[in-house]
C-alpha cells in the first residue's frame, strides 16, 4: 500500500510520452499523497483514478471472506475532500458518483494535458476479483 503514486511517477519519467494511469484506493493513496507535489513540480501528466470507498478495501474484503465479516480497523472516517486536494495542488479534479459519469470523466481526463485526479466515489461493499487468499500463491487465486 502507498506504492501506486510513486510507481506512476517513475513510469511517467521513464516513458514521458506514454499516458500513465494510476488506479488506487483512498487508503493507499493517502500513504503517499504528498507525492502529488512531485508530480506537479515535474509537470507529469499522470491521470489518477481514485477508488474512494471510505475503507481499506482489500483489507475489508479479506476480513469479509476469511474472518466471517469481523471488521477491524478499516474505516477511513476522516478522508479529505480529494477534489479540494487536487485544487490545492493546482491539478484538475473530477468527482464521479454515478456509473453513467465514468466514460465522460475518462474522456475529460485523457483530453486534459496535465495531471488529473478522478475521485470515483464507490460503495464500501465493492470487491476486487480475482483475489489471492492469505498464505496462498498466485496460482491459487479465488474468483478468476
Amino acid at each position: 500500500m502507498g506504492f501506486g503514486l510513486p510507481a506512476a511517477i517513475g513510469a511517467q519519467v521513464a516513458a514521458p510520452y506514454v499516458p500513465v494511469f494510476l488506479v488506487t484506493g483512498d487508503g493507499s493513496f493517502q500513504m503517499s499523497i504528498q507525492e502529488i507535489a512531485t508530480m506537479v513540480q515535474y509537470e507529469l501528466p499522470i491521470k489518477i483514478i481514485l477508488m474512494n470507498n471510505g475503507v481499506l478495501g482489500m483489507v475489508r474484503q479479506l476480513q469479509k471472506v476469511f474472518c466471517d465479516e469481523r471488521y477491524n480497523q478499516i474505516q477511513l472516517h476522516a478522508n479529505p475532500d480529494f477534489i479540494k486536494i487536487a485544487d490545492a495542488y493546482h491539478i484538475h479534479g473530477i468527482r464521479v458518483t454515478q456509473v453513467s459519469e465514468v466514460r465522460a470523466a475518462l474522456i475529460e481526463a485523457m483530453n486534459h494535458p496535465g495531471p488529473v485526479l478522478m475521485d470515483f466515489v464507490i460503495s464500501e461493499n465493492e470487491v476486487v476479483s480475482p483475489m489471492v487468499p492469505p498464505g496462498k500463491g498466485l496460482t491459487e487465486m479465488l474468483g478468476r
